[in-house]
């Protein structure tokens, strides 16, 4: 279970990466970049729903937004943009393993 937990960290990670690049894609709508922003103003913001203040549960609600926004938002994009910005993201990856495989 705890592999498994690893393993969507890196996702999100990869996910984030992709969101990026995609957002500074000509054919990315404006839809998906003002609700990136948005998702990503809500994550670090000091207001939320539930404060982060509470130990797990401050959390809980930024993990989900995440969770169940990022792929969402990803599905919304152009397939062009979506494999422009997966080749943008592997490369940046690839930059940044320090020699891992």
């Amino acid at each position: 279970m705890f592999a498994r937990i690893l393993r969507r960290i890196g996702l999100a990670g990869t996910d984030i990466a992709v969101l990026w690049y995609a957002c500074r894609h000509a054919d990315t709508p404006k839809f998906v970049k003002v609700a990136s922003i948005a998702m990503l103003a809500y994550v670090v913001s000091p207001i939320d729903l539930i404060p982060d203040a509470l130990p797990v549960l401050g959390w809980i609600d930024d993990a989900a937004l995440l969770a169940f926004g990022m792929p969402a938002l990803i599905r919304m994009l152009p397939r062009t943009a979506l494999n422009d910005a997966r080749i943008a993201s592997a490369r940046l990856r690839s930059r940044w393993s320090f020699g891992r495989k």
